[in-house]
């Protein structure tokens, strides 16, 4: 499909991810585990970053630990993980470019959105009540709520079931790789938004990569007017 053509039948439901496409915390988990290693005398490297991106949190910390062939276990490393967490995120926690923007628009629309992640569900709840955005949306779906983890498509065919879509209905907005592989595996009208370490990564069978969550293709194809004003 042209990426300016219009989905047929219109599109019925919005599902995002959260790390680093609702929030800078991709940014934030490379401050973290760049701390972790140092500490342990180790480096991390883009190489690294991309095998964990966008997987669950101990499968991430498993390749971490694997890859530097570290003593830890993954639940050590979670613990030391969310102390470092706690003193960055009141001051650096941050709405990515166009979040907030995007969100109106669709409520504007009465589109429905859900939040499909990796993350798991206190971290996930601790990032949204610090915006208070928790009930803007029709359902959080975390790493507890599936067996499979991205790769797999298991959560956007979760989420599509929750919309009561089916997935070709649903648009599905990633930033990482491995995201985007599951969300174009569900199905899903997938839309990769790369930004920072991911702006490295491949997005095959993505309808398009958008530069934020500003980008006119994402209104366009959801039928909204744009945010300077014109559909």
């Amino acid at each position: 499909m042209n990426e300016l053509e219009l989905p047929t039948p219109p599109l019925q439901a919005v599902t995002f991810d959260l790390d680093g496409l609702m929030f800078n915390t991709e940014e934030l988990y490379q401050e973290v585990g760049s701390a972790i290693l140092s500490r342990r005398g180790k480096q991390i490297t883009g190489e690294l970053l991309n095998e964990m991106m966008g997987r669950k949190s101990h499968v991430a910390l498993s390749v971490m630990i694997d890859w530097h062939d570290l003593d830890d276990t993954p639940e050590q490393l979670a613990a030391e993980s969310a102390e470092i967490f706690g003193g960055l995120l009141p001051r650096r926690l941050a709405p990515m470019p166009g979040l907030l923007e995007l969100l109106s628009s669709l409520e504007a629309a009465h589109i429905p959105k859900g939040i499909a992640t990796s993350s798991g569900r206190s971290f996930v709840d601790l990032v949204l009540g610090m915006f208070n955005l928790a009930p803007r949306f029709k359902f959080i779906l975390t790493s507890e709520d599936i067996e499979h983890g991205k790769p797999a498509p298991d959560v956007y065919l979760l989420a599509a079931q929750k919309h009561g879509v089916e997935p070709a209905a649903m648009m599905i907005l990633e930033d990482s790789q491995i995201g985007t592989q599951a969300a174009v595996a569900s199905g899903a009208y997938a839309v990769a938004v790369p930004h920072g370490q991911s702006k490295h990564h491949h997005f095959p069978g993505a309808r398009f990569e958008a530069h934020s969550l500003a980008d006119e293709r994402i209104y366009h194809a959801l039928r909204l007017p744009t945010p300077g004003g014109s559909c």
